[in-house]
C-alpha cells in the first residue's frame, strides 16, 4: 500500500492517531458497538481526519481490508476445518491425553507450549494457533479452569517463533536489510526465543490463567460428541499436524538454498516445492488429507461435508473483524502516521539496537501489524548500520531480534491478530488488552533486555 503524502507535520498525525485509538476503545468498550462496524467507522473517520483525498479513501479502506483478508481469510477458513476435524473425529482428545500422560496433568500447559515452539519454526502465527485450538481447547475441557492456562503458552510460543526466528517473513525480510548473517540469526533468535517464551508465555499463562476464568468457548466444543468410538491413532494425528509443517518447511528450506546458490532458480522440482509450501496451499493439501484419513471409517463423505462447513460458521465474525482490523492498520499507514513517527525518532541519538526497538516498538503502535513494523524499521535502520563500525555478525542478529521485540509488543485494537485471539477465545475486548496485549508486552520487553544485555558483553 503507497503511503500519501501526509499533510499534517508529526505532532498533529500523532494526535490523530491515539485519537482514532480512544475512540475505538470507548465505542467497542462503552458504546458496545460491534468491532467490525466500530473499526469500519474509525478507519473512515482517520481517513478524512488525515485528508486522505476523498477519491482515495474507498480504494485505501478497501486494500487495507482486502490484503489483510487475503491471506488470513484461507488460512482460518482451512484451519478451522482441519480443527473441527480433529476434534470432532476425537483426533484432539487422543494427543491432548498423549501430552498430559507425557508431561503430567500439571505440566500440561507446558506441553502445549512447547508443542507450539515446534509447530512455530515454520508456520506463520495464524495457522499454527488455528491448527493448535482444538488440541488446545481439548486439554482445557478435560483438566478444566481458564482456557487462559492453556491457550496462552500456546499462542504465546507461534507469538515469539514469529516475532524473533527466521524462516518468518518479518525476521527473514529485517536479517536481509541489515546484512545479518540468516543461520546466525536463526541460532541467536531461537536462543533469545526459548527464555523469553517461557516468562512471558508460560508462566504469564499460567498467572493469567487463575486471575481470568475463561471458559472453552461453546462455538468450538464437539457439541457434546465427547465419547468416539473409533479415534483416530496418535501418531496420524500428529500427522496431520506436522503435515503443514513439513510443507511450510519445504517452501522456506528450497527458497534459502535458492538464495545461497545451492540449489538452482527456475528448476522444476524447486517451483514445485515453492508452491505446495506456501501456507494456503500447504493448509488446503492438509485438509484434504484430513479429511481422508480422519473422516475414513468413522464418517461417511456427507457427514464430513457437513463437519468442514460447520466449521466456517462461528469463524465468519472473526474473518470480518480480522479484516476490519486490518483496514484500520492499512488507513494509518496509508495516511503516514507511521512514518512520521518513526522518522522522527530516528534521529534521537540513541544506540542502533535500542533506536531499533523503539521506532519498532513506535510503528507497531501506530500501524498494528508486525510484519510492517519490521520490515518499516530494518530499512529505516540500515543506513546507520551500514555506517556504524565494530558490528560484528552477533550484533547484527541482535539488532533483528531487538526489531522483532519492538514489533511484538503493544499489540491493541488495530492489529489482525488481537482480534483474531480475542475472538477465538472468546474474549472482550476489555479482556484481550488485559491479557493478549500484556503477553504480547511482556515478550517485547523480556526479548529486548535480554538481546541489549547480550549486546552489551559479547
Amino acid at each position: 500500500m503507497e503511503t500519501i503524502e501526509p499533510v499534517y507535520a508529526t505532532g498533529p498525525l500523532l494526535l490523530i492517531a491515539a485519537a482514532s485509538v480512544a475512540l475505538l476503545l470507548f465505542l467497542v468498550m462503552k458504546v458496545r458497538l460491534h468491532a467490525f462496524v466500530a473499526l469500519v467507522l474509525v478507519s473512515l473517520l482517520v481517513a478524512l481526519a488525515t485528508r486522505i483525498p476523498l477519491a482515495d479513501i474507498m480504494p485505501t479502506l478497501l486494500e487495507g481490508f482486502g490484503s489483510t483478508l487475503a491471506s488470513v481469510a484461507l488460512l482460518v477458513g482451512l484451519g478451522v476445518m482441519i480443527g473441527r476435524l480433529l476434534e470432532v473425529t476425537g483426533g484432539a482428545a487422543v494427543l491432548a491425553n498423549a501430552l498430559i500422560g507425557l508431561f503430567g496433568e500439571k505440566r500440561a500447559p507446558l506441553a502445549l507450549g512447547v508443542a507450539s515452539l515446534l509447530f512455530g519454526f515454520p508456520i506463520f502465527f495464524d495457522a499454527g494457533f488455528i491448527v493448535m485450538l482444538p488440541v488446545i481447547f481439548g486439554v482445557a475441557r478435560r483438566l478444566g479452569g481458564s482456557v487462559l492456562t492453556y491457550a496462552l503458552p500456546a499462542a504465546g510460543a507461534f507469538a515469539v517463533m514469529h516475532g524473533f526466528v527466521p524462516p518468518h517473513p518479518g525476521p527473514v525480510t529485517a536479517a536481509d536489510l541489515i546484512g545479518a548473517n540468516m543461520g546466525l540469526t536463526v541460532v541467536v533468535g531461537t536462543l533469545l526465543a526459548i527464555p523469553t517464551w517461557y516468562v512471558a508465555g508460560y508462566l504469564y499463562g499460567l498467572y493469567a490463567g487463575r486471575r481470568f476464568s475463561i471458559p472453552v468457548p461453546d462455538d468450538f466444543t464437539a457439541d457434546g460428541e465427547l465419547k468416539y468410538e473409533h479415534p483416530p491413532h496418535v501418531g496420524t494425528v500428529l500427522g496431520v499436524l506436522l503435515l503443514p509443517m513439513v510443507l511450510i518447511f519445504c517452501n522456506t528450506g528450497v527458497d534459502t538454498l535458492i538464495k545461497a546458490g545451492v540449489a538452482p532458480e527456475g528448476a522444476l522440482w524447486a517451483d514445485i516445492l515453492l508452491l505446495i509450501g506456501q501456507t494456503p496451499v500447504a493448509l488446503l493439501i492438509t485438509a484434504l488429507v484430513a479429511m481422508v484419513v480422519l473422516g475414513r471409517g468413522r464418517h461417511p463423505r456427507e457427514r464430513v461435508e457437513e463437519i468442514v462447513n460447520d466449521a466456517l460458521g462461528p469463524v465468519c465474525a472473526i474473518i470480518l473483524i480480522t479484516g476490519a482490523g486490518g483496514m484500520f492498520g492499512g488507513v494509518l499507514r496509508a495516511s503516514g502516521i507511521g512514518t512520521a513517527l518513526a522518522t522522527s525518532l530516528e534521529s534521537t541519538g540513541l544506540p542502533v539496537i535500542v533506536a531499533a526497538f523503539v521506532i519498532a516498538l513506535a510503528l507497531r503502535v501506530a500501524q498494528g501489524s508486525a510484519t510492517v513494523a519490521l520490515t518499516t524499521t530494518a530499512a529505516l535502520v540500515a543506513p546507520t548500520i551500514e555506517a556504524t563500525s565494530g558490528l560484528s555478525g552477533i550484533d547484527l542478529a541482535l539488532i533483528v531480534v531487538a526489531i522483532g521485540c519492538g514489533s511484538t509488543a503493544l499489540s491493541h485494537v488495530n492489529d489482525s491478530g488481537f482480534w483474531l485471539v480475542g475472538r477465538f477465545l472468546g474474549m472482550d475486548t476489555k479482556t484481550t488488552l488485559k491479557t493478549w496485549t500484556v503477553m504480547e508486552t511482556l515478550i517485547g520487553v523480556i526479548g529486548f533486555v535480554l538481546a541489549f544485555a547480550l549486546s552489551l558483553v559479547l
